[in-house]
């Protein structure tokens, strides 16, 4: 016998083919042993946030408060309920995708400097960058510099990539394309230290709304303009997307606040570089979960109950173009530092240029380098025009999981080397803290690696 809301479930089934057209009707519900899943997607993200956010004052189906929302319009009730009394949990029930195209390295990064960030960035460590528009906001000496970096890009792919077929032609039984993928990948990897940070990129960021929002807030008070005012192409899309969400809401004393500790938040060096390594770990404390630390299986994450036990900080020097991808992790703090040219370039990458070549280089580097110090610029602004290979001051702050995540993550054959030698540094601190736990890094040294030339989105036949 049907109960009844298994009716008011079917009812609202009904009701929603009528209401939505075909191909976002993706709503399904079953019905086991008294209790009902639901799998609702493709609805208005505002609507879905509403309907959830009715479980808290009524026990009643989610398809039933999903009926009674759209009937009234969600709009209504997200004045009244979201924006009106700041209910920001109901915001978090509704998520939507925002994709950024055009946008420099240093936007990018502003974007994703953020913990609850999901998204994904163009890589330059598999993608041509040769052309990509350079921003330059200082006019002809500025666009002198970035052309001179980006011509020993391109000088340096078509010396490389025939260079890299000698050293390591490919093995009989490999196949050809594979192979190509993983020697221009390998190209990429030297290449991309001569790009400039005022590069465009593209970024996609999937967010709920309210992440969306509190986000938001301290892009548009970021000192780079450039941030400010793509925050505030954002603000409006998602205003006129969603404007029942709050996105033109601005209240001046909080604007006011965000804008002055930005000053100092948005960009952050570590104070002793000296310290690579410094914790609070109980260690007594997590060894009385011996079993969790011992016979945890590769692949498989510490659990979240561990970072009870304290946090590590890590302070490192790193170039910018790797810092990009330890930036992106979520389960730790990682600072955003400035990208000066104080630092000087990471000497992996000069290593890697064929030697006939490495002198001439070494010369353009310092050329290049005394034309960014000469701008008459703000600091801010010079980053545009600084080069990926450029070092800068790292710090990175995480629980016992969280850096052991990237410590694993991060010390594999296939991570860019220069990131690859942090990761391995970290694991030695964490093998003389816990000499007895597992831990699946990989120590061994760099080595030309095919798989590079698997990690790809292609095709199946």
């Amino acid at each position: 016998m049907k109960t009844v809301v298994q009716k008011a479930i079917r009812s609202t089934i009904a009701f929603l083919k009528k209401f939505l057209p075909p191909e976002e009707q993706g709503t399904l519900y079953e019905t086991t042993n008294g209790v009902t899943v639901i799998v609702s997607d493709e609805l208005p993200p505002e609507a879905n946030a509403m309907s959830l956010a009715m479980y808290s004052r009524d026990p009643r189906s989610f398809l039933v408060h999903l009926k009674h929302v759209l009937k009234v319009g969600w709009k209504k009730f997200l004045s009244k309920f979201y924006v009106g009394y700041g209910h920001k949990s109901i915001g978090d029930c509704g998520t939507t995708t925002i994709c950024i195209e055009g946008v420099s390295m240093l936007c990018a990064k502003a974007i994703q400097q953020y913990l609850l960030y999901k998204g994904q960035e163009a890589s330059t460590r598999y993608l041509d960058m040769s052309k990509q528009v350079i921003l330059n906001f200082l006019g002809e000496k500025g666009e002198i510099i970035q052309k001179g970096w980006m011509r020993m890009y391109e000088y340096l792919l078509s010396i490389l990539i025939p260079d890299l077929k000698k050293r390591s032609p490919k093995k009989k039984g490999q196949d050809n394309a594979t192979w190509e993928r993983a020697i221009n990948a390998k190209a990429f990897d030297v290449a991309r230290s001569f790009l400039p940070a005022g590069a465009t990129t593209l970024v996609g960021w999937h967010t709920t709304l309210r992440e969306a929002r509190d986000h938001l807030l301290e892009l548009r008070n970021h000192p780079l303009k450039e941030v400010r005012d793509v925050a505030k192409q954002i603000s409006e899309l998602l205003h006129k997307k969603y404007p029942a969400s709050g996105f033109d809401k601005l209240y001046l004393a909080t604007e006011a606040y965000v804008t002055e500790y930005m000053r100092d938040y948005a960009y952050m060096e570590p104070e002793n570089l000296d310290l690579f390594w410094k914790d609070n770990f109980d260690v007594a404390g997590a060894l009385t979960h011996k079993a969790t630390l011992t016979i945890r299986p590769d692949k498989t994450d510490l659990p979240a109950f561990l970072r009870r036990y304290g946090e590590a900080q890590v302070r490192f020097l790193l170039d910018f173009g790797s810092f990009r991808d330890l930036q992106r992790h979520r389960s730790a703090l990682v600072l955003m530092p400035p990208l000066t040219t104080k630092y000087g370039f990471h000497p992996w990458y000069l290593d890697q240029i064929p030697e006939e070549h490495r002198a001439t280089t070494t010369e353009f580097i310092k050329h290049q380098t005394n034309l960014v110090n000469d701008l008459a610029c703000d600091e801010h602004t010079r980053q545009y025009y600084i080069a990926m290979g450029m070092q800068v001051a790292c710090e990175v702050t995480g629980s016992l999981p969280a850096i052991v995540y990237i410590t694993e993550l991060r010390s594999g054959q296939t991570v860019h080397p220069t990131l690859r030698i942090i990761a391995q540094k970290m694991a030695v601190e964490l093998q003389k803290r816990f000499p007895t736990m597992e831990l699946h890094h990989d120590p061994s040294p760099d080595e030309w690696n095919i798989k590079r030339g698997n990690q790809t989105i292609i095709k199946k036949d």
